[in-house]
């Protein structure tokens, strides 16, 4: 499903219009970014899952194609953990 697709099922169900919906959905998807990238702040929806920052230490590893030792530095990624109760649903 694509953010088209979602922005078109939630005007169909909501009877709203499409460019206020798309404007909703790029304002969420907004803040979202903005909490995690900006403030470093987790985002928890009750019931359907959390988008957190995952702090990754430094590493090496090997580049097998050159037969070397890498260093890979120490970064942030973001992950999702969905909520217990949804993945109940998809059991």
């Amino acid at each position: 499903m694509t953010k088209a697709d979602i922005i078109n099922e939630i005007t169909e169900t909501t009877g709203l219009q499409k460019r206020d919906v798309a404007v909703v959905v790029e304002g969420f998807m907004e803040a979202i970014k903005n909490s995690l990238l900006q403030k470093r702040e987790n985002v928890y929806l009750r019931g359907f899952g959390s988008f957190i920052v995952k702090h990754r230490a430094a590493k090496t590893a090997r580049n097998i194609q050159k037969n070397t030792t890498i260093t890979i530095e120490a970064h942030d990624q973001p992950s999702f953990k969905p909520a217990k109760s949804f993945i109940e649903q998809m059991k």
